[in-house]
């Protein structure tokens, strides 16, 4: 199962904690979108346009910033360069854009899933984030997905905000299951240098909180998802059974992958190995040059970094790893100290092995980051 991602750069505002390519210049969107053609096209009769695509994944940016026309333009594109078989096309959207007009549009053009920017639904927490909609926006875009008939959709929370405290948080989730989500995807504010919002915790102008707050945000996000029968199946993800991201997953599990458009990044399986490549992150680059000049940083991937890379990913996951895909995709068998290791976290109550598969608990899912690096480093 392969996919594609397609990233979108245009942003109405920088959100003060995001640091993705993105611009504002909307009036760059028409040649954007010819340049998006182009580069679609330069992949028809490859190696790459061999494989079904299962999975498309519009990303940005935002997405929703294109008119019906312009996506029918990418759509028709794909539809005239890849072998499109997809049981799963999703695209990001912000709830200043939405209307039900425009949700209609997007299901003709065969967009089976909304990811929707929610974020918070608390004015101030808004604000902080220098999002570009409104609670009543929000609220408003997600009656509109309902009434619209989305066959699925997920929406997007953040929580451990400065000043955030676990009573606005468990108001944002019930606000939020009000719409019975099929899928939520939970990130805990990340401060990055670059960022609007990483100048100014550097300047003492904001102070994140301690990380016992942030993990009791944590606790309380996972108990209310779970009693709502939405479950973690990612360190960052929760769904209904079958609901879970199909494209995501997808990364998670290596599966091949194409990403077009600015700053996108690739990923090929090959028999000896794996070729991962990303665009520039330059608009004017990008549209001025869609030759092989314009992508960067090729990197030929060995099988032993590969099965590592699968450790890291599948371990964040609820379905965990298998040895024996370890050893007969990668070649790749745990050396003793890692063996041992694995006993001494078993009886931490940390991870499981069920069969032949290796699996972080609940605990474990909380500090998995840490406990992979762990695990790598004794490799």
């Amino acid at each position: 199962m392969a996919g594609i991602y397609v990233h979108i750069p245009f942003c109405k505002q920088a959100c003060s904690y995001c640091d993705f390519f993105f611009i504002t210049r909307k009036k760059l969107i028409d040649p954007f979108v010819d340049s998006l053609v182009k580069e679609i096209q330069s992949y028809r009769g490859t190696l790459y346009s061999d494989e079904k695509i299962e999975t498309i994944y519009l990303g940005g940016g935002t997405p929703s910033q294109l008119s019906p026309d312009q996506l029918k333009r990418i759509f028709d594109a794909l539809a005239d360069s890849f072998s499109l078989n997809p049981v799963e096309v999703t695209m990001e959207m912000n709830p200043d854009d939405v209307t039900p007009d425009y949700l209609k549009s997007l299901l003709d053009l065969g967009i089976n899933r909304a990811s929707m920017g929610v974020q918070s639904f608390d004015e101030k927490l808004l604000q902080f984030m220098h999002r570009a909609h409104t609670k009543s926006e929000a609220l408003k875009a997600l009656e509109s997905l309902q009434t619209a008939g989305f066959p699925t959709f997920t929406a997007d929370l953040i929580y451990g905000n400065p000043g955030q405290t676990l009573e606005m948080l468990e108001e944002d989730i019930s606000q939020l299951l009000q719409f019975d989500p099929p899928h939520i995807s939970a990130y805990s504010l990340t401060v990055e240098p670059q960022t609007r919002l990483g100048k100014q915790v550097k300047l003492g102008r904001i102070s994140p909180p301690e990380d016992e707050m942030v993990a009791e945000h944590f606790d309380l996000l996972d108990e209310k998802l779970n009693r709502a029968g939405i479950e973690r199946y990612e360190v960052s993800n929760f769904s209904k059974p079958g609901k879970e991201a199909v494209h995501n997953s997808n990364y998670w599990k290596h599966e091949n992958y194409l990403g077009l458009g600015p700053s996108a990044h690739s990923f090929w399986l090959l028999e000896e190995g794996g070729l991962r490549w990303e665009n520039r992150s330059d608009i004017k680059e990008y549209m001025d040059d869609l030759s092989a000049e314009s992508t960067i940083n090729p990197e030929k991937l060995s099988m032993h970094s590969l099965a590592e890379e699968r450790l890291m990913l599948g371990l964040r996951t609820k379905w965990g790893v298998g040895f024996e895909e370890l050893k007969s995709r990668y070649s790749y068998e745990l050396n003793r100290e890692q063996r041992s290791w694995l006993d001494y976290q078993r009886e931490k109550g940390m991870l499981k092995t069920e069969v032949d598969v290796l699996r972080f608990t609940s605990n474990g899912l909380k500090i998995a980051d840490l406990l992979i690096v762990d695990l790598l480093s004794k490799s």
